[in-house]
């Protein structure tokens, strides 16, 4: 049945008509910017309504960097490292086993190495210690003498493990950016955004973008006190290239200064000095001389969580660090492998979650979906769970047990138009959970295993709470009406300067009405080719695993909503149009 999706276009909530564009505004962007009035219509759509304005969008520089000190206690934070370099004590940088979470540790550590030798890093085992702080960790580090330690992408919630580092006479400043809870930690900072005493103006930061924020500040107090009178001053610009990775993989808004840090990142990777990122593009498959936002996203980041997820999150950190070409060439090929396993273990689960659902669960009448077992790693169960929020358009939460105690993943599609916030959400099952954190997109829980089937439907109680009668369906926003025309290599690349796409500024999608489709084939894993014929153009399309909907396709007309975007393929360049749905007038 065709559309699969509800189609919204700019200022509307119903399908029909696409409204009167707002014209003025338009042609001004048109015609201050040298754009087409699409592009410059995608733009408006995003909020962006002034010549100015689109130039810092087109053309982020680091000079739109907010000043770092505007976040709460980073002057404290800040001193305090100071004050540990000059007393030569020793740092731990204490991190986490996702993207964000290691490239934050990559960053902070490459940088406190080149000023003080005492510094190393500590990332907690998944299965065996799981997320934050542990006080098996602080006990090892009071034997190793350790005086601060500096947490990234982690800490905010980890009250009793920060108490007890502290009586251990461990100081501990905090850096963060999960959801900030009633009580802070009792330390010698706590750095987040979230705070509700913060006053750094924009909020959405990942991990690695906070930690970037204390490294500026550090730099500029040690330039400050003179530390770099007789010494080279690090480039900052150097280390956007893991920036830019793990705000891509937190799949945080890419809006403000994320734009800033990911564009320009994606440039700094796409020439990038480092030895084990150039060893991991090599094994990620990427011929392209530009890195881009999907490339990072699909390629790059799963090796690099692939780590965290199933092997060891130190051979992703040592890859980032190592300077050595042999080191980097042999763990690039160690998280390919750790990559290919996981590829493998979620297919497994997925399958057999696919299968429950199809025998067992009315999905019209689940507003959540919570699963379980003793089989599945833990590891893994985030992504299964991106994978069914993909597929259904509803938050789900997959839980892996072990001696009674089950750790889950939970993710969650953009509701925030419904008012469901995950996160939120979760807090009003707390009763049944251990511990919880995250944010409004993905969290983690701890849960008894004897409470499961309970918290499933309070889950679900709390979703319904939210979004009342509001059908659970996935929704195509469409930027602007063309037709196929209008389709030409200065409007895509004109499109491309848009990127890097993900949250809050995603793939524009077109729609083009009254298209004659012709040449169907289906290729690959069940991706449906087809030929889309208007009055006097014609482009072929691509539609990701839509091949079972060719014999419904074959000789329509339909309107369809796709991303016209180049193609490259043996030497040779071509528009595709990237096929997001199709109605059948």
């Amino acid at each position: 049945m065709l559309p699969i999706t509800r189609w919204k276009f700019p200022n509307t909530n119903t399908v029909p008509t696409v409204p009167v564009p707002t014209s003025r505004d338009r042609d001004l962007l048109a015609g201050g910017l040298g754009i087409s009035s699409i592009v410059s219509q995608i733009m408006i759509n995003r909020g962006i309504t002034t010549p100015d304005d689109a130039k810092k969008f087109l053309f982020p520089s680091l000079e739109q960097l907010h000043n770092p000190f505007l976040m709460k206690d980073m002057e404290r934070g800040v001193d305090r490292i100071v004050e540990a370099i000059s007393r030569k004590e020793k740092i731990v940088v204490y991190g986490d086993y996702d993207a964000d979470g290691i490239t934050s540790t990559v960053i902070l550590v490459k940088f406190l190495r080149k000023i003080h030798g005492n510094t190393t890093y500590y990332i907690p085992g998944r299965i065996e210690e799981g997320y934050g702080l542990n006080k098996t960790a602080i006990d090892k580090f009071r034997k190793d003498e350790i005086k601060l330690v500096i947490t990234v992408d982690c800490g905010i919630s980890d009250h009793e493990e920060i108490a007890y580092a502290m009586s251990s006479g461990i100081d501990v400043i905090v850096t963060d950016h999960h959801e900030v809870p009633d009580i802070l930690p009792d330390c010698g900072a706590v750095i987040n955004p979230h705070r509700g005493d913060c006053s750094f103006p924009f909020k959405s930061l990942a991990g690695v973008g906070v930690a970037f924020n204390l490294l500026i500040a550090l730099r500029g107090r040690l330039r400050g006190l003179g530390f770099w009178k007789d010494r080279k001053c690090p480039n900052l610009r150097e280390y956007l290239d893991l920036v830019a990775l793990g705000t891509i993989g937190d799949i945080v808004p890419l809006v403000d200064e994320n734009r800033v840090l990911a564009k320009i990142g994606l440039d700094v990777a796409s020439n990038t000095g480092r030895v084990g990122l150039k060893a991991l593009i090599t094994i990620s498959g990427i011929r392209e001389k530009t890195i881009s936002s999907e490339s990072a996203a699909f390629r790059l980041i799963p090796r690099i969580n692939a780590a965290g997820r199933i092997g060891s999150p130190e051979d992703a950190v040592e890859l980032l660090l190592t300077e050595d070409e042999g080191q980097a060439a042999m763990l690039a090929q160690r998280l390919d492998s750790y990559n290919k396993d996981r590829q493998e273990m979620e297919k497994v689960i997925l399958d057999e979650i696919l299968e429950k659902i199809n025998a067992t669960v009315d999905i019209d009448k689940s507003d959540s979906l919570v699963f379980a077992s003793h089989e599945w790693h833990p590891g893994v169960i985030g992504i299964v769970a991106s994978k069914l929020v993909d597929r259904y358009y509803r938050p789900a939460v997959l839980i892996s047990i072990k001696d009674g105690i089950g750790k889950g993943s939970g993710r969650s599609p953009d509701l925030s138009g419904l008012g469901f916030n995950l996160y939120a959400g979760l807090e009003k099952c707390s009763s049944l959970l251990l511990s919880y954190g995250g944010h409004r997109h993905a969290a983690g829980i701890s849960i008894r295993e004897d409470d499961i089937e309970e918290f499933s439907s309070a889950l679900s109680a709390a979703v319904r709470e939210e979004i009342g009668d509001e059908r659970l369906i996935p929704q195509t926003t469409i930027d602007a009406l063309c037709v196929l025309d209008e389709i030409d290599y200065n409007l895509v690349s004109q499109i491309e300067m848009l990127a890097p796409f993900g949250s809050m500024n995603p793939e524009p999608v077109l729609c083009a009405r009254g298209i004659r489709i012709s040449s169907l084939t289906t290729v690959g894993n069940n991706h449906l080719k087809m030929r889309a014929n208007g009055d006097h153009a014609h482009y072929d399309t691509i539609w990701f695993n839509k091949g079972h909907l060719a014999g419904l396709l074959s000789g329509a007309v339909v309107d369809i909503a796709f991303t016209p975007q180049a193609n490259h393929w043996n030497g040779k360049s071509s528009i595709q149009l990237k096929i997001r749905d199709a109605s059948v007038p």
